[in-house]
């Protein structure tokens, strides 16, 4: 590295350090008082620590207080507490209890902890031999309460199956100790798992933990087949008795042909699911038998599908009064094969006496949207939902969802469908629901160039002088000191979102994959002379909604100006625009990234002889297509884990399906196969940016991740190497330990600062 190089790191690193700092908002959850018009909020931060390569973990709150329509007083605590060693922390509905949890490293045990106001009530530490860690990722993770607090249950990882044992006479029948230095393990037979972030986990399993005698019980009934997430308490039935538990049910045999193979689930929500019901172990009869520690019972319930009817079904949510329960559902991508598509909310009323005999009717809620008007409501596009949406009126939910580039606060009345756009409607800015207050909404809203800032929202009244709508207030937190600095290196950046019309439509799209598309615009002064990034998402059918993003960012801080491209089969935009892209992929999104960047040097607003191009999976799959279709339009390139050569990628990825669906589009679920034919193989080449190759000039800077079961390393170096091959220009950065994401701080941290040194490099 010369001196000069050397310079341009230390220069950036300082920088990049300054938007690591910056503090991120988990969750949050709200309060009642005996104060009528006090509140206690109680916020999940997370913080970047570098040192030790992870992410710390804080609890900060602040006491709230509104009086009618005056504004809005707020109390902080004056330090944050940091959680460490705390895997996931879950207050009690009434706020007077939390549920810490501790997963244990590997071999350990878990540690669950219930804490009241002034002390630790229980502790107990799960042995392995009874389950491993619980989980806490977006999908699986399951922690609920039931509503006398007496009762969690939770999802954790089945305690592996016992493995052969060998010690100098041969196998040994009978096993051994795990510390028995004169017998060792074999690894036994292979065992499917869900891919990406999941091939280290166990089999996701109930469990039910009770507080007052501190025993946890495995629910028995569920079959094998099925892995387990998501689970909540149904309400006590009209005797007393909590008796019954709802939970998400993965089927495990969703390979090709329906072969026990389970599939990647990771971004990926068209995995067949369903909502089941089964008892509470420790109300069934006979429960004094069902204990880990004793046999199994002889009557053990068995769990009830409450959704055969559809073929997705998952965040179950019940109604404070017990009457309804909700639930999303994705079975526009489980029917179509696409990875992720357009969202529909549904409703069963619950009987207050529901027996596991009697059947219960799906109501359609929200439908999903095929081609939405210009301006309004495209569909539902939910990635989470609160663990308690539901205002006081016990028929209204909140819902965060992609809204075209941006992300908005719906409230949905359950009982008639209406959906109504609750955070401002003429804001660019995006916005997300972090807690409900009886019938307020607490929130965070950012963008491009503004880091996230809390605000508290209500419905307007007559003393506010308007009509309709929702009033939303700032509120001052002690999280905005460490987003001054980076406010004050973006203050002279201005960011719009732009509509791109579609450029010679073709007659077999449908409407909605006629209309515009979009992209977000972040530009610096005097943009027109300054470089541009064009940034492009993974997915496809993902987005890149207006909201803050510290790696965009910091490549703004440096004086690039930002194109962010949300290509038709993007979410938010309705599912015609969504479908029109399977089938497509190397060519219409080709074409759309294409026409974004002709908009924008037509408009007179950047340099066309200055453009970089960034982007991850499929990002990236459209990174290496682009410069290699348009050599002459880029000057620079970076890729993060691209998928280069989908026939490659076929028989060595955890979604190979995925590979059918965008090379064949609707045909790819009947094509699908584990050894595909030469004809298909031919297909994934000749739409895979390796068929361009030959024509790429742009120096690449090619990041890759280690683990990476989803794009795996072979599809980055192949590509890498047979540029090096032709003589291009190439850098390849890799990250051992990293999975698809590329996410642990320090790769984070330093996969960007390369990129921001490359891009400065060859963009003079």
């Amino acid at each position: 590295m010369d001196a000069m190089m050397s310079e341009e790191y230390a220069s950036q690193s300082k920088l990049l350090e300054d938007f690591t700092c910056v503090p991120s908002i988990d969750s949050a959850w709200v309060f009642k008082t005996s104060n009528g018009d006090r509140s206690t909020a109680m916020f999940s931060i997370s913080q970047a620590d570098l040192l030790a390569n992870n992410t710390r973990k804080h609890i900060l709150y602040s006491h709230i207080t509104r009086h009618g329509t005056n504004p809005l007083e707020c109390q902080w605590s004056p330090f944050p507490i940091e959680m460490t060693g705390v895997s996931v922390v879950v207050p009690s509905p009434s706020g007077s209890k939390l549920l810490v949890v501790r997963n244990g490293e590997k071999g350990s045990c878990t540690k669950l902890q219930i804490v009241d106001q002034s002390h630790v009530d229980k502790e107990i530490h799960v042995d392995q031999s009874i389950h491993g860690p619980l989980f806490i990722d977006e999908w699986f993770q399951g922690i609920s309460w039931n509503q006398e607090e007496t009762f969690v249950a939770y999802i954790a990882e089945e305690s592996p199956r016992p493995k052969p044992a060998f010690d100098d006479a041969g196998y040994r029948k009978e096993g051994s100790s795990e510390k028995d230095c004169n017998s060792w393990r074999g690894l036994g037979e292979w065992e499917e798992n869900w891919g990406e972030t999941y091939s280290t986990k166990g089999r996701p399993s109930l469990f039910v933990f009770d507080i007052a005698s501190g025993e946890v019980r495995t629910v028995r009934g569920i079959a094998k087949s099925l892995s387990i997430g998501q689970v909540v308490w149904a309400p006590p039935s009209s005797t007393g008795h909590q008796n019954h538990l709802v939970f998400v049910g993965w089927l495990e045999h969703n390979g090709f042909q329906k072969t026990a193979r389970k599939l990647g689930i990771k971004y990926c929500s068209n995995r067949p699911c369903s909502l089941y019901a089964i008892h509470c172990p420790f109300e069934e009869p006979n429960a004094e038998n069902a204990s880990l520690s004793g046999g199994k019972s002889d009557s053990a319930s068995v769990a009830m599908n409450l959704t055969p009817s559809i073929s997705s079904a998952f965040f179950p949510r019940f109604s404070k009064d017990g009457k309804l329960l909700v639930f999303l559902s994705a079975k526009c991508a489980v029917d179509s094969g696409a990875h992720n598509a357009t969202d529909s909310l549904h409703k069963i009323n619950w009987p207050s006496d529901w027996k596991t005999d009697e059947h219960l009717d799906v109501v359609d809620v929200v439908p999903p949207v095929m081609c939405p008007d210009d301006g309004c409501f495209s569909g539902l596009y939910c990635s989470s939902m609160l663990s308690d949406p539901w205002l006081s009126n016990h028929c209204t939910i909140i819902l965060t969802s992609a809204w075209r580039s941006t992300q908005v606060i719906l409230l949905v009345d359950v009982l008639s469908g209406k959906v109504t756009r609750i955070s401002p409607e003429h804001s660019d800015y995006s916005w997300s629901a972090l807690a409900v207050n009886g019938n307020d909404v607490l929130s965070v809203s950012s963008s491009p160039i503004d880091p996230p800032q809390i605000s508290y929202g209500r419905e307007a009244s007559m003393e506010d002088h308007q009509t309709r709508g929702w009033v939303w207030e700032e509120v001052t937190s002690p999280l905005m000191a460490g987003s001054n600095k980076v406010k004050a290196l973006l203050s002279h950046h201005k960011f719009s979102i732009l509509k791109i019309p579609v450029t010679n439509p073709c007659d077999e799209l449908s409407d909605g994959g006629q209309l515009p598309f979009e992209a977000i615009f972040v530009s610096c002064e005097d943009s027109s002379q300054k470089p541009t990034v064009l940034i492009l998402h993974g997915g496809p059918h993902s987005t890149s909604v207006s909201s803050y993003s510290k790696s965009s960012a910091f490549l703004a801080s440096l004086g690039f100006n930002l194109l962010v491209v949300n290509y038709r089969g993007t979410l938010g935009f309705g599912e015609e625009a969504l479908q029109s892209l399977p089938g497509k992929v190397g060519s219409q999104d080709v074409q759309d990234c294409l026409t974004a960047l002709d908009y924008v040097i037509k408009e007179g607003l950047i340099d066309a002889s200055k453009v970089a191009v960034v982007g991850i999976s499929h990002g990236g799959f459209l990174t290496t297509h682009l410069i290699g279709q348009a050599p002459d339009r880029f000057a620079v390139a970076a890729a993060r884990n691209p998928v280069c050569n989908l026939s490659l990628m076929i028989g060595t990825t955890d979604i190979p399906d995925w590979c059918y669906a965008v090379a064949c589009g609707t045909d790819a679920k009947h094509l699908a196969s584990e050894s595909p034919s030469i004809d298909h193989l031919r297909l994934f080449y000749q739409k895979s940016p390796i068929a361009h190759i030959s024509e790429v000039k742009a120096p690449l800077l090619m990041l890759l991740g280690g683990a990476d079961l989803r794009v795996p390393v072979s599809n980055g170096l192949q590509y890498s190497r047979a540029l090096r091959e032709r003589g291009g220009d190439i850098k390849i950065m890799m990250f051992p330990e990293d999975i698809h994401e590329i996410n642990l701080p320090r790769s984070d941290f330093e996969s960007f600062l390369n990129i921001g040194v490359w891009f400065k490099k060859y963009l003079k």
